[in-house]
Order: C-alpha cells, then sequence, then structure tokens
C-alpha cells in the first residue's frame, strides 16, 4: 500500500486512491472519445436508443471502462469491437457497418495501454 501521511496525519495517499484518479481520468478519455464517433453522436442526438439515449451512452463508457478493469486475460482489441457492435445495436438499434466500430476499438485499446504506461 503506498501511503502519505503528515505531521497529524490527515493527509492519506493510497493506492485506491491513485486508482480512483486514474479510472476517472481514463473514463474521461473512454468518454471524450466516443463523444467524437459520429455513429454513437448521431443515434444519441435522434434518440435512437429512445428518451434516454444520454444515459445508455454515459453507461456504455462505464462499461468500456469495467471492460479495462475487470478482465483477468489479456485484452483483445476484437472483444472490444464485438463489446461496441452489440451495445450499438442492443442500447441504440443501430447497425454500424462503415469500419468505425474497430477504428473506435483501436483508439480506446491505445488510449488503455497509454493509461497503463502512466502517459495521462
Amino acid at each position: 500500500m503506498l501511503t502519505m501521511e503528515t505531521a497529524n496525519g490527515t493527509n492519506r495517499v493510497t493506492r485506491q486512491n491513485v486508482k480512483t484518479e486514474t479510472d476517472s481520468r481514463l473514463k474521461e478519455g473512454i468518454t471524450l472519445h466516443l463523444s467524437r464517433w459520429n455513429g454513437l453522436q448521431m443515434a444519441v442526438q435522434n434518440q435512437w436508443g429512445g428518451h434516454d439515449s444520454i444515459q445508455k451512452f454515459h453507461q456504455l463508457a462505464a462499461d468500456i471502462l469495467s471492460w479495462f478493469s475487470q478482465s483477468n486475460a489479456p485484452l483483445d482489441v476484437e472483444d472490444l469491437e464485438t463489446l461496441l457492435h452489440e451495445r450499438m445495436l442492443l442500447s441504440f438499434n443501430t447497425e454500424i457497418e462503415d469500419g468505425s466500430i474497430e477504428e473506435v476499438a483501436e483508439q480506446l485499446m491505445i488510449l488503455h495501454e497509454d493509461y497503463l504506461r502512466g502517459n495521462h
């Protein structure tokens, strides 16, 4: 455990605090990448997922963060592509066939790799 204390013991920094801050930054990065994805933005703006499309957008970002954080096996870009494809279809009733799912998945994998290296 990484701990830092002052004389009166009020300032404590633990690995959990650092992980939470890093996860928050990673989620911001994920959200930013998703907000630049035209197919997803069209689905949200036109409410193809219903009146709660914006909540579904944020849930997708949270689910991607969870996917990155929870996996014990090596992460595979094809699994992320499958996740994105399924969510677009099930949450937004949208079939994306323009190659953007693969591009977004690759960008998200690079983002995650950067965060693992501490480049955030």
